[in-house]
């Protein structure tokens, strides 16, 4: 049994342009966002989708439907998932990211989210945001993946054997995908348009690749 789910994040959008916090809070996509998101789809158009889902925020419907334009398959819009949402970053949602990432990691000579994660690993860079926000609005690593690991589960057990799913979402949450079902490092940034694959035998998930702008999907 394989069913193989098609991570892909948004296309830029405008606050991705200005180097903002992009969680919960949303933003349009650029018109690079949009050839992101068309350029994923032309990648992925000789892959037929039995399904798609994207978050509820426009950035990943919409790049979901750009997606589905250049796809065989009769799927015109994915279907918008709460859960699929990014990381919520509370406080910091909307903040310069040089500054967000001084204020939490520059007390212990970290000064990005990545190397953060280098350091700690994901989850525990995601506690430390979580701590740092005074509002306590922040997703800590176990909440997020509380949310969204049964989301995944339920895209999996709707999918018949062989389906091949499209799911539209972000950055950090296909880090996180990444970092539980795999070895690879996820201390890169996940690119805009990129594509993760992830399949699913029947017993585990298993990622086959990590942030692909390559042809070769």
């Amino acid at each position: 049994m394989t069913i193989s789910l098609y991570f892909v994040r948004h296309g830029q959008t405008y606050l991705n342009k200005y180097h903002r916090i992009q969680g919960v809070i949303d933003s349009p996509l650029t018109d690079k966002g949009i050839a992101d998101a068309v350029a994923a789809g032309k990648r992925l158009s000789q892959i037929k989708f039995d399904a798609a889902y994207s978050s509820d925020t426009s950035r990943a419907i919409k790049t979901g439907q750009l997606i589905l334009k250049e796809n065989p398959a009769a799927i015109k819009d994915p279907v918008p998932t709460g859960a699929f949402r990014e990381l919520n970053f509370g406080y910091y949602e909307g903040e310069d990211d040089v500054k967000t990432w001084h204020t939490i990691g520059g007390p212990i000579g970290i000064n990005s989210f990545h190397g953060l994660i280098a350091e700690f690993g994901i989850e525990k860079a995601e506690d430390m945001i979580a701590a740092a926000d005074p509002y306590k609005d922040a997703e800590s690593g176990e909440t997020f993946w509380k949310r969204l690991k049964p989301a995944i589960d339920q895209v999996v057990a709707d999918a018949d054997d062989g389906d091949k799913i499209l799911l539209a979402t972000h950055g950090t949450l296909i880090r996180n995908v990444v970092a539980k079902f795999s070895d690879i490092p996820v201390d890169v940034s996940t690119k805009n348009g990129s594509v993760t694959k992830v399949n699913w035998d029947g017993k585990s998930y298993s990622v086959e690749y990590f942030n692909n702008v390559s042809e070769d999907l």
